[in-house]
């Protein structure tokens, strides 16, 4: 009974494991990316600029979550924080293309320049910073005051 019971006890703890680092490697969803561009938002509201960003740039911090990742551009295509690749922050990025010849932050601007609440999806390819691929991307944008907040999804 005994051997029964460790048995099944290391079955359910293999199959745990085996869950858990499902979940960990798991994408994040459509729903997930809206709602941390709403978080990343409402925390900006709250706590001003700076520290929005210096929590935005904290690849531990709440807004980094798998391959999610908040990033922010102001409206002349410069960013202004990002949560995947600091070395990004402060560079002009407006003429950079996807691997198709995308000017993808071009098209972002565009869209969020039709009014002080624009907001949608846009899609592009772009390097998972998971697994290291170029891979069919679509990003969440939202327009808040003068600046472009966005969190993608790999499909």
């Amino acid at each position: 009974m005994s051997r029964l019971l460790t048995a099944g006890f290391a079955a359910l703890i293999f199959a745990f494991g085996i869950t858990n680092a499902a979940a960990q490697g798991a994408k994040g969803t459509a729903a997930e990316a809206t709602a941390m561009v709403d978080k990343a938002i409402a925390f900006m509201k709250k706590n001003g600029r700076e520290k929005a960003f210096a929590e935005i740039n904290n690849k531990k911090g709440q807004f980094t979550d798998r391959d999610l990742y908040i990033f922010v551009y102001d409206m002349k295509g410069k960013v202004l924080a990002h949560g995947s690749n600091e070395k990004l922050i402060g560079k002009d990025v407006i003429e950079v293309r996807d691997v198709d010849g995308k000017h993808y932050v071009k098209e972002r601007i565009e869209m969020m320049s039709k009014g002080p609440d624009a907001k949608g999806w846009q899609d592009y390819k772009f390097m998972n910073p998971v697994s290291r691929q170029i891979e069919q991307k679509s990003a969440y944008l939202r327009r808040y005051e003068d600046m472009i907040i966005g969190c993608g999804i790999y499909k």
